[in-house]
């Protein structure tokens, strides 16, 4: 018999084929797209699991409308619900409104939800069963569940209070022997990535962020590998063992095919269909539409109007010599916190600053994330190494300031990068990694090592999200309300916003 393992990741509240940035329907990508694909399957091949991979709760501005008006995100738990999925797997985004909220999604979900390694402070799984046994045709199929153990090092304390998240190596340790007693194939869907390459390199820093590689060198018996968080593409064999990753929003459904012979894996293909080009599946845009038309309708609330220019057409060259909408942002959270400096990301490529009028949309495609606003207190030393840190993000090539590879491949990380505001500062390309900061002053004065600073950013980097030199413990007040709910309220409040031209800070290669 030939088992297909169908698979969707990522979607980030993505239902339809938009970005949100213009108000047109013909992105190649989103859950009507997959579902089509993913139904099409269902009735081609007798035996069929579909899975859903986690981070389908938050990113798109449906998501964020979403939770201001209910206690549970009703319009997507309607659209999940509408395709047959079999298992649901938690992502570390299923925490960014609280517990109670990822609760009250999976009282209302269809699909069962597997979670093997998120247990409360006894040891008590939380959300589901460590994994389930199905019964598919002649074979019997084993599903452990899993998350990322990463997800404390950028969530807000509160959102995961008494959770613990267990190492995914040490977890299938445990599962996959009592798993392999009562299952023919032992299959592992997990929201966390790969942490080295196919030569056992290591392609990024080994916190247990991402554990494929080493959960396949070590753990035997796991016959397919699903995974997500990293929104990678992948479609590959590990150790023998079939793996694949689907990207985001759903711009690809996975297909893994088992060719099962005598209770056995005997052959095995990964094959990812894009979504590009296939038509949205009427049935989930009938269930989607009247939440869209809602979005729609709050993005288009025009909240101020912009004196001079605070737009702009090349993400790229913002983030080399700075622009008048983050100055804005920085400005703003300096005002709101009393801080002295701020930091601020234009978190992707969407990112076009503010038009005039300013409206909701506006917000949602520059500031994609919920973050809470965060007040920390540092010294010079840290702020030193922060800005050391997004220095890392730029590189040399044929005469151009470029976004280094580690920041580019195998997916792009602008969220990792911060613009800075409150002091003066030049980053210096041709410098060593480390050094490049070639200047650094407050009030006209060189930053001194012991200098105390009170610092405002986002939870995500308050907590060392991307910048190892920040922790919780720095932290002295946490907003509320999430970043574009405070920065629609501000401009409600203000509504006329002047640019500003002056600049604070060079990106600059000069050996």
């Amino acid at each position: 018999m030939k088992l297909h393992l169908l698979l969707t990741s990522d979607i980030h509240g993505y239902l339809a084929p938009t970005n949100y940035i213009h108000q047109t329907f013909n992105e190649p990508f989103s859950l009507e797209r997959a579902a089509t694909y993913i139904k099409q399957q269902q009735t081609k091949d007798q035996y069929t699991l579909t899975f859903d991979d986690g981070d389908y709760l938050e990113g798109s501005p449906l998501a964020a409308n979403a939770a201001n008006q209910y206690n549970a995100p009703k319009p997507i738990d309607q659209a999940f619900n509408a395709i047959r999925y079999d298992y649901g797997i938690v992502g570390n985004h299923e925490f960014n409104f609280g517990i109670q909220y990822l609760k009250n999604s999976i009282r209302e979900s269809k699909r069962q939800f597997l979670c093997a390694n998120i247990t409360d402070e006894n040891d008590n799984l939380v959300f589901g069963k460590p994994y389930a046994i199905k019964q598919v045709g002649p074979v019997k199929v084993g599903i452990l569940g899993a998350t990322t153990a990463g997800t404390p090092k950028w969530e807000l304390p509160a959102h995961i209070k008494g959770l613990k998240f267990h190492s995914l190596v040490a977890t299938a340790k445990k599962y996959v022997p009592i798993m392999r007693k009562q299952a023919d194939v032992i299959v592992v869907v997990y929201h966390g990535g790969f942490e080295r390459d196919h030569n056992g390199k290591p392609t990024e820093i080994l916190d247990g962020e991402n554990e494929g590689y080493q959960l396949l060198k070590e753990v035997p018996g796991i016959d397919a590998l699903l995974t997500g968080h990293q929104h990678r593409v992948i479609k590959d064999h590990l150790f023998g063992v079939p793996v694949m990753q689907v990207g985001c929003k759903g711009q690809y459904v996975g297909n893994i095919t088992l060719d099962i012979q005598n209770q056995k894996v005997v052959k095995s293909n990964v094959h990812l269909e894009p979504m590009k080009g296939v038509k949205p599946d009427p049935a989930l845009t009938k269930v989607v539409k009247p939440a869209e038309v809602a979005t729609d309708n709050w993005l288009n609330q025009p909240l101020a109007k912009v004196q001079g220019n605070m737009d702009f057409k090349d993400p790229h060259q913002a983030r080399i010599n700075g622009c008048a909408y983050d100055r804005f942002i920085q400005k703003m959270q300096i005002q709101l916190t009393h801080a002295d400096i701020s930091a601020n990301a234009l978190f992707t490529d969407d990112s076009h600053g503010f038009p005039s009028p300013v409206t909701i949309r506006d917000i949602m495609v520059n500031y994609v994330y919920p973050n809470k606003l965060c007040l920390s207190v540092i010294n010079g030393k840290i702020l030193k190494e922060a800005v050391e840190q997004s220095a890392k993000y730029f590189d040399y090539h044929d005469g151009k300031i470029v976004v280094s590879k580690a920041f580019s491949e195998p997916q792009p990380l602008q969220y990792l990068y911060d613009l800075y505001y409150g002091f003066d500062y030049v980053i210096n390309v041709a410098k060593p990694i480390g050094h490049r900061v070639t200047k650094l002053t407050y009030h006209g004065k060189p930053v001194r090592p012991d200098q105390q600073f009170k610092m405002t950013m986002n939870n995500y980097r308050a907590v060392g999200g991307g910048f190892p030199m920040f922790n919780k413990h720095q932290i002295k007040w946490i907003s509320k309300k999430g970043m574009p709910q405070i920065i629609a309220e501000y401009l409600k409040e203000h509504p006329v916003i002047k640019a500003d031209s002056t600049h604070n800070m060079k990106v600059i290669y000069q050996p």
